[in-house]
């Protein structure tokens, strides 16, 4: 399992003073997916027009480049503004495939300083019941400190 307190601490380093939220997204997904052998895919899904979130920075295979908030992981994440936490992705009904190696999957929401939903974090595992409360916490904490607390560009 990662170190995320050392993780945490790497990424805040990378990004002191970065407002830009696609650079920041990038040096994210990069961190993120070589910390962990469990991180399959790594990547953003943007808030683009009401209700559609489109592909952004991300690490691993190719992601689907549309996702509407009515379908998926992602878009249950973005429509609920919870986190999801899946197990098992056949399970999850309306799961879009966007990688059939895919098993298990996490999904956070990414807010902006005013609360504003501006993307989803989606980390995918080729392993089957990969993810814990524990890593939504952490995640959680790390994009509260890179894009809630930052004035973003």
């Amino acid at each position: 399992m990662v170190d995320y307190d050392a993780l945490e601490a790497r990424i805040n380093a990378l990004t002191e003073g970065e407002n830009d939220t696609v650079a920041l997204m990038a040096t994210l997904a990069c961190e993120l997916h070589h910390s962990d052998a469990r991180f399959d895919w790594t990547g953003f899904y943007r808030v683009t027009a009401p209700g559609l979130l489109k592909i952004g920075p991300y690490q691993g295979g190719h992601g689907c480049l549309v996702i509407p908030f009515a379908r998926g992981v992602c878009g249950a994440c973005a429509r609920t503004g919870e986190v999801q936490l899946v197990a098992d992705v056949e399970a999850f009904e309306g799961h879009i495939a966007c990688s059939s190696s895919t098993r298990s999957e996490i999904v956070l929401p990414v807010r902006d300083s005013a609360g504003t939903l501006i993307a989803v974090l989606d980390i995918d595992s080729d392993q089957p019941d990969a993810f814990a409360p524990a890593d939504a916490e952490a995640l959680g904490r790390i994009l509260d400190a890179v894009f809630a607390r930052r004035n973003l560009t």
